[in-house]
């Protein structure tokens, strides 16, 4: 895909709608509402990878780099395929100018923004390339709400593990591992994965999504610094081909063979879930206690808080039956443990739960206030967090937005604003002018009608200029931010 026919086909003539000598068009982008209950602030994440792989790389590669016949043929041909009547003399200066004309400054990464306060601006730097700033509104919003959204849940989910593992008296250092990525299959494809994956991690250090790890080590400069990691872990097509009749030699087998030490996980509803808790694991109990590590037991169907909590109805023991008392309950009785002093039951160090189906926010916070209730310690369960969380978001999930609010007509400053009568909530009611931001007693405030010298001296940094993009956030900052819960 050519990167110069990265926009919406209704921006492709916008240069000839603005007023004569039109000179700077100036824009923010801001999460402009929430969803969400109670989450009122959005983590701020991934426009450095954005600035450096499309802006300066991609731009160069794909279009300013390329023969100049070729690299405008292709919006030629998208612009008279789809039969829009217009010149592309702009795009051919565009070429000539060897450059993509624009600044940004922005908050740095990983930090939460309020909702209404922007997190970054863009604007340009020619003023015969005043059309550029939101020519790339489409392909900027398409690539950075995700990770904002995304990095944003992260942080709810770890605000939830975070305050129940205090309750329970937990390390807070598990509380990295709590929260694991299972998210990448259910993706819209393997960069949305990856950057999804990357803002996962900021809250967490657990993970299945490799190329999230990719991500964060190239635009984040993950160096020496630990990135992200996983355990062992079998699937359903292991645990079928060793075959129902033998599936405890399956679990013999890869408890004192193949991973005789250290951690193992082992998906255990392929038949029948508590067969294995009352038949399976009895006979394996002796290998599993005299093993260096831990088996994390995993089922993965059903619904979540009964299975790991036991039916709430029933008392704190959960009933008689193994689906009534659920996992930990079943996982207590026959490898024990200790009572803490907080009071909590605490399993023994060689077995453990994790459960990824369904996960939600709601069902988390479900799931380890039942726990504590019940006196149950919550670090014994680690939370699979898949694509049932982090595809289930739009870009409305925080009205995420790219919209201009200043230009420069003929020499002049004009503030401008949107402001629909018929928006109910004013959720689209826009900022007016050049917006500033700045950092108040540890809160970001905005300034609007601002200046912009206001815009290069405040709370935001340079970005991106003229074909070069600046990077500076890192995942040691980013991670120290959005984990101070």
């Amino acid at each position: 895909m050519s990167v110069v026919n990265r926009t919406d086909f209704y921006k492709v003539d916008h240069r000839s709608q603005y007023p004569k000598n039109t000179q700077m068009v100036f824009s923010n982008w801001t999460a402009r509402s929430s969803r969400m209950p109670g989450i009122n602030e959005v983590v701020f994440f991934g426009l450095q990878a954005y600035a450096y792989e499309e802006l300066q790389i991609t731009w160069a590669r794909e279009f300013f780099s390329q023969p100049r016949e070729f690299a405008l043929r292709s919006y030629e041909r998208r612009i008279k395929g789809a039969g829009i009547n217009i010149t592309y003399d702009h795009i051919a200066a565009l070429y000539d100018l060897g450059y993509l004309p624009i600044e940004i400054w922005a908050l740095e990464e990983g930090h939460s923004v309020p909702i209404g306060v922007p997190m970054f601006v863009i604007f340009n730097t020619h003023p015969d390339f005043f059309w550029v700033t939101n020519y790339l509104e489409t392909d900027l919003s398409a690539n950075i709400w995700g990770p904002c959204t995304a990095a944003t849940i992260a942080k709810e989910y770890r605000r939830i593990f975070t305050y129940y593992t205090e309750l329970s008296g937990g390390d807070l250092s598990f509380v990295d591992w709590q929260g694991h990525d299972f998210s990448y299959r259910g993706m819209y494809g393997t960069k949305a994965a990856a950057m999804s994956g990357a803002a996962h991690l900021l809250s967490f250090n657990g993970t299945d999504t490799i190329p999230a790890i990719d991500f964060l080590e190239m635009y984040y400069y993950g160096g020496d610094q630990f990135i992200g990691g996983s355990v062992p872990a079998t699937e359903h097509s292991v645990m079928c081909m060793g075959s129902k009749e033998n599936e405890i030699e399956t679990y013999r087998r890869l408890i004192t063979e193949t991973y005789p030490t250290g951690i193992v996980s082992i998906v255990s509803d392929t038949w029948d879930y508590w067969n294995v808790w009352t038949k399976i694991l009895p006979a394996l109990k002796a290998d599993i206690m005299k093993r260096d590590g831990k088996v994390v037991i995993r089922p993965d169907s059903g619904d979540p808080v009964e299975i790991i909590c036991g039916n709430s109805q029933l008392g704190q023991d959960g009933g008689s039956t193994p689906a009534n008392k659920g996992s930990f309950q079943m996982a207590w009785e026959l490898f024990g443990g200790t009572v803490n002093e907080k009071g909590y039951k605490q399993l023994d160090p060689h077995i453990g739960l994790i459960y990824g189906d369904s996960i939600t926010l709601d069902r988390a916070e479900e799931i380890c206030d039942r726990l504590v209730v019940a006196q149950r310690f919550v670090p014994n369960v680690v939370l699979g967090i898949g694509s049932y969380t982090y595809q289930h978001i739009t870009r409305d999930t925080f009205g995420f937005a790219l919209k201009s609010t200043a230009g420069v007509v003929d020499g002049q400053v004009r503030e401008i604003f949107k402001d629909p009568v018929t928006d109910v909530g004013k959720t689209k009611k826009s900022a007016k002018g050049f917006t500033a931001v700045y950092n108040r007693d540890g809160k970001y405030v905005l300034k609007d009608g601002a200046t912009l010298d206001d815009v290069k001296s405040c709370a935001f940094i340079r970005v991106y200029k003229d074909g070069v993009s600046h990077m500076r956030a890192n995942l040691g900052r980013m991670r120290a931010a959005v984990r101070k819960i």
